[in-house]
């Protein structure tokens, strides 16, 4: 790269400049799972910071990822060679319009870290299950959070964001602010810009009853029939997941039955969560009253060199032949996890083309993750899509936050035709050149016009 340019940016960047060979460079290279050596990480403080790293990046030829958490299972967050803009930075949590409880997050911030600064405000949002997450890549995909049952998606509660184009313009998107851009970015990822700031609306946190239902293992398949039957009837504020852990060789362990009641009612929580009491012979119970902050727990760390498989699907109803399907061909594995997270609610009652989010009218999101290092999941490969396809009849879709691999045939299962062809026409309009391409990646309708054609 050229000395005098890197020299310049060092000048004019209010964050940080890392390279090889700097001290943070090791720390920095890196994310969740992923192993990384970019040429240049750009830590960026503003949105002014963000332009200056984008032209940099433009003038220099590198390829950008953007990073908020850096938990891409995909390892999206970090490259070979190429330039990461890490928003880490951009972290505050302000509450703009008290009326409304607006809240303006800042991309890089963590979701342990809002919730925490929300509770003292007597607020929350339903965003995802692990504290560590960054913002901007949860809301920009998804969000599947412990009261998306009550609230919705996390993304369906942003009504408004800034956005840094490719082209270094700084716009607002909101219903009335570039309309069509705020429809992509709900749900589409990170292909249309680099999102600084998100408006999310907040609820009053009364608190919630949280904990977990344990199950013996040889009951499993009753148990999620149970489950998935005690859900369809369960109201708004009862989210569940079922989680049924590997055994690594050995007999498989328990099944996890994980429950959140969005209220602090203590007679109208164990009416609401008495039926998943009742779906076997329960061995154990904690379901217990808590902050909704309490419930956002720091992810575990895996063993040095695991890359794990990640996969998943929506399940338009959880039917008894597909629970005995995934239960009975997850056993086949030694080190499967696999997790079912109950959708419906104020879910499905947004339109299907509201957002970028396509994915509405399903009972349940399935993910399976194969854990271990490549050496051990790559010879899996072959019986791990052979599982899958015994499970294709019962499943549509895919949700972008939980793949490890995006081909062609990724992206379009995370994105229906419909949804595509909107989303390509978006991104030839803010993102031609296909700038933002290390995502689960639209690409524009057609090549950038040249400006001397």
């Amino acid at each position: 790269m050229d000395t005098a340019a890197l020299t310049a940016l060092r000048q004019e960047i209010a964050g940080e400049v890392v390279l090889p060979g700097d001290d943070s460079y090791e720390r920095l290279r890196n994310v969740f799972v992923h192993p990384g050596s970019p040429d240049v990480v750009v830590r960026c403080r503003d949105t002014a910071d963000v332009r200056t790293a984008l032209r940099f990046a433009r003038d220099a030829g590198l390829t950008v990822s953007v990073r908020s958490g850096g938990h891409s299972n995909a390892g999206f967050s970090t490259d070979e060679g190429g330039l990461v803009l890490d928003l880490s930075l951009i972290d505050g949590v302000e509450i703009v319009d008290p009326a409304r409880n607006v809240v303006r997050i800042g991309t890089g911030a963590r979701w342990g870290r809002v919730a925490a600064a929300l509770a003292g405000h007597g607020l929350a949002i339903s965003s995802g299950d692990t504290s560590t997450v960054g913002v901007g890549g949860l809301l920009l995909g998804g969000g599947i959070g412990w009261m998306v049952r009550r609230d919705g998606l996390a993304l369906d509660n942003v009504v408004g964001a800034e956005v840094v184009t490719a082209d270094g313009r700084v716009l607002r998107a909101s219903a009335d602010d570039n309309p069509d851009l705020f429809w992509a970015i709900r749900g589409g990822g990170g292909n249309f810009g680099v999102v600084t700031t998100f408006d999310v609306v907040a609820r009053p946190d009364s608190g919630v009853h949280f904990g977990a239902v344990t199950y013996p293992a040889e009951d499993a398949v009753a148990v999620v029939r149970n489950w998935s039957r005690a859900m369809r009837t369960a109201p708004d504020e009862v989210t569940s997941t079922v989680a049924l852990y590997p055994g690594f060789g050995d007999a498989p362990p328990p099944v996890i039955i994980t429950v959140c009641y969005a209220g602090d009612d203590p007679a109208a929580a164990a009416a609401a969560v008495d039926p998943l009491l009742r779906l076997g012979e329960p061995i154990e119970n904690t379901i217990r009253p808590m902050p909704y902050a309490g419930v956002l727990e720091d992810p575990s760390d895996l063993p040095p060199g695991w890359i794990p498989r990640v996969k998943s699907a929506f399940a338009p109803v959880c039917g008894d032949e597909f629970v005995e399907t995934l239960i009975t061909g997850a056993r086949t594995f030694d080190t499967l996890f696999v997790e079912l997270r109950s959708l419906g609610g104020a879910v499905g009652r947004v339109p299907r083309d509201a957002t970028a989010f396509a994915h509405r009218a399903n009972e349940v999101l399935l993910t399976t993750v194969l854990l271990g290092a490549v050496e051990d999941t790559r010879p899996q490969e072959p019986a791990f899509q052979a599982f899958w396809a015994t499970l294709a009849e019962h499943t549509e879709g895919a949700y972008s936050n939980f793949l490890s691999q995006v081909d062609e045939d990724d992206v379009a299962a995370v994105y229906p035709p419909e949804t595509l062809a909107r989303l390509s026409g978006v991104k030839t309009v803010y993102d031609p050149g296909n700038v933002f391409s290390r995502n689960p990646n639209v690409t524009p309708v057609r090549e950038p016009i040249s400006a001397t054609s």
